[in-house]
């Protein structure tokens, strides 16, 4: 399965903003945008010139890197939204915003989308009572997120369940701390993506 493994904190650099792919550590003094907010490599610090279709570009990089997808499966995805009924754009990030590790990230049992993919390929999850190791699963309206009953003992389970009231929870998710479980009572809707992305500048890239 392809995924990206090399240093994240470039990723935000380059695009000149917080995606949060640390978790805690992106709100601490040791985030690499607070201490250097240029762009990585030898011309980082150069002010360039960006024409329309860079920032297309950097908005489509950025919603694929905040959500960890990778070229392929990113444009399948703007293919479905593009399908459906309704604006497209939106339709892109809710399907994102569906995504199994995304899901397990907004439950608050993960301290990233990173660490929330690799916690559902290791099968700590269970969906609808089923074991899955899919992160690029769908979700669906009704669907119940468990933590796996071997899991719940580990002291890595432990240390997120105590962090879990931290966590700002969304709407759509209703989340049973005490039992550790997540049920998807809605779909995500735009407003529910705290993320400022500029879906429309993706569209137009895509449309070209």
């Amino acid at each position: 399965m392809a995924r990206y493994t090399g240093p994240v904190c470039r990723l935000c650099r380059r695009e000149g903003t917080k995606l949060f792919l640390k978790g805690e550590r992106c709100m601490t003094g040791k985030c690499a945008i607070d201490r250097r907010s240029t762009a990585p490599g030898q011309h980082g610090a150069a002010n360039k010139k960006v024409k329309e279709y860079g920032m297309q570009m950097r908005e489509k990089q950025k919603a694929k890197r905040y959500y960890g997808v990778l070229e392929k499966q990113f444009r399948n995805y703007f293919k479905e939204a593009d399908r459906k009924e309704g604006i497209t754009g939106e339709n892109l990030l809710k399907l994102l915003e569906c995504r199994l590790d995304n899901v397990v990230y907004r439950m608050g049992m993960a301290e990233s989308r990173k660490e929330a993919r690799q916690l559902v390929l290791h099968a700590h999850f269970l969906l609808n009572g089923k074991k899955v190791n899919i992160p690029s699963m769908l979700i669906k309206v009704g669907d119940v997120i468990t933590v796996n009953a071997t899991s719940k003992n580990s002291a890595k389970f432990k240390e997120l369940v105590e962090g879990i009231d931290s966590k700002l929870c969304p709407k759509w998710l209703e989340v049973d701390k005490e039992n550790i479980t997540a049920k998807v009572v809605a779909l995500p809707s735009r407003e529910d993506i705290d993320f400022p992305f500029e879906e429309q500048l993706i569209v137009e890239l895509y449309s070209k």
